[in-house]
């Protein structure tokens, strides 16, 4: 699998948010909301996630598709 890495809103399904947060999945976090994180991560961290049952998550973008939509003069 690639190392690329997504970014992700990703809803806990068997922790809190703050019981996510103290533990080391590998989520490089961007946003908390009230009951989701905004966070970059591999796509074999958020599979690992999904399948394991511990969160739903929608990815929204690679980081890199994000950072150069958002600055277009950044370089893939």
């Amino acid at each position: 699998m690639s190392a690329e890495r997504w970014l992700a809103k990703i809803w806990p399904l068997q922790l809190s948010i703050d019981d996510m947060l103290q533990r080391s999945f590998g989520l490089d976090v961007w946003e908390r909301g009230e009951d989701f994180l905004i966070a970059a991560a591999p796509e074999r961290v958020l599979s690992e996630l999904e399948h394991c049952g511990a969160a739903r998550v929608e990815r929204i973008s690679t980081v890199r598709d994000y950072v150069a939509a958002k600055d277009p003069k950044q370089k893939n």
